[in-house]
């Protein structure tokens, strides 16, 4: 059984969440060069090594954020999104 630490609930089975993809920053795709635009939406996650990343837990309707190596897949830490995003979803200093 493959154990989740949630920030708020604790260990949990991993049945218990569910994978929102990856957290990164966002690009505007009006002043984006077609090249950027085309690596941002198409090349996120094709490399291996730590990635940031949404998981949601459906029990308790829980956003946070965790940190996982893709060629592992060992979860590093995890930890709410208020760490990182602000109070309405715009990168911090930690993005």
């Amino acid at each position: 059984m493959k154990i989740l630490v949630c920030p708020l609930n604790g260990p949990r089975n991993i049945s218990e969440f569910v994978y929102g993809g990856e957290a990164v920053g966002t690009m505007d795709p009006e002043t984006a060069s077609d090249g950027d635009w085309a690596d941002y939406v198409f090349g996120a996650g094709t490399e291996s090594g730590v990635v940031r990343e949404w998981w949601f837990h459906v029990p308790t309707a829980y956003w946070f954020i965790a940190e996982r190596h893709t060629g592992t897949d060992e979860v590093l830490r995890t930890y709410p999104a208020s760490e990182v995003f602000g109070p309405r979803g715009e990168a911090g200093d930690g993005a």
